[in-house]
C-alpha cells in the first residue's frame, strides 16, 4: 500500500491517475469546444494533450465526443461521463481542503539540533525533522493531514536521506469516511495521533481498517515547529 494524501490527490482507474491537470484539460475542452483550442488555452502541445486524453479514456471510459465537419465545423464536447469525472474530482479536492484546514496533529517536543532552518525535534513518537524557529527549545510540531502518506510496512520504500522524510510505524485507530474523502487516524506512540487523508476508493482498495499496521511518512519541509507557550 502506498497512499498519498493532500492537494496532489488524484482519482485512479487501472493505475492511471486523474489529477488537477487532467481536470483542467477536460474543463478547457468543455469551454473551448475542441481539444486543439483547449491545448492552446492551457499552453500544452496538442499531441501530448491528445495522448493524455486517450490514456484517460482507456482507463475511465469515454470522456469526450468528437464531431467532424458540418455547419459548425465539428469539435469536441464532454460526455456525461466526462462531466461526472470532473465533478467527482472537484468533490474530492473540496473534501481534502475542508478536512485539511481543521485536521493537524500537534506533537510536543524539544529541539535537539539545527541545520539552518531545519532541525530535529525529540518527541514522544521519536525524532522528527521539521522547520524550526531559530531560538526556541520547547516547541509544538504541527503535522497537517494533507502532508501525511501511508504505506504498508512490507512495501515501504527504502529511506532516502535526500528526501528528508519522517517515517513512523503505527496502527490505524479510526477511519472517518466522507462522501469522497476519509480521514485516517494513526497511533504512532504520541499523545496525539497522526491524521492522513485518503480517497474512499483507496480505503477500500488498500484495505485500511482499524487495527491495521501502517507506516506514516511526511516531509520535513512540510512540518513546522512553533515555540510552545508556557
Amino acid at each position: 500500500m502506498d497512499a498519498d494524501a493532500g492537494f496532489d490527490a488524484s482519482l485512479r482507474a487501472d493505475d492511471v491517475p486523474f489529477d488537477a491537470r487532467d481536470a483542467a484539460l477536460l474543463r478547457a475542452i468543455d469551454d473551448a469546444g475542441s481539444l486543439n483550442a483547449a491545448s492552446d488555452r492551457l499552453g500544452r502541445s496538442y499531441s501530448r494533450a491528445h495522448e493524455r486524453l486517450d490514456a484517460l479514456e482507456d482507463a475511465f471510459g469515454p470522456l469526450v465526443e468528437r464531431t467532424r465537419g458540418g455547419p459548425s465545423g465539428g469539435g469536441t464536447t464532454l460526455t456525461d461521463g466526462g462531466h461526472a469525472l470532473v465533478a467527482r474530482f472537484e468533490r474530492l479536492r473540496d473534501g481534502y481542503a475542508a478536512i485539511a484546514e481543521t485536521s493537524a496533529a500537534v506533537l510536543v517536543g524539544t529541539v535537539a539540533e539545527r541545520t539552518g532552518e531545519l532541525g530535529v525535534v525529540d518527541t514522544d513518537a521519536g525524532a522528527i525533522r521539521a522547520l524550526v524557529p531559530p531560538d526556541a527549545e520547547r516547541v509544538d510540531v504541527s503535522v497537517r493531514a494533507d502532508a501525511v502518506t501511508l504505506h504498508d510496512p512490507a512495501e515501504t520504500p527504502a529511506a532516502d536521506a535526500t528526501s528528508a522524510r519522517n517515517r513512523f510505524a503505527g496502527v490505524v485507530t479510526a477511519v472517518e469516511r466522507g462522501d469522497a474523502v476519509a480521514r485516517i487516524a494513526v497511533d504512532v506512540g504520541a499523545e496525539t495521533p497522526l491524521d492522513a487523508l485518503l480517497t474512499t476508493d483507496s480505503v477500500e482498495r488498500l484495505g485500511v481498517a482499524e487495527g491495521k499496521r501502517v507506516v506514516a511518512s511526511f516531509k520535513a519541509t512540510a512540518t513546522r515547529a512553533t515555540p510552545r507557550e508556557t
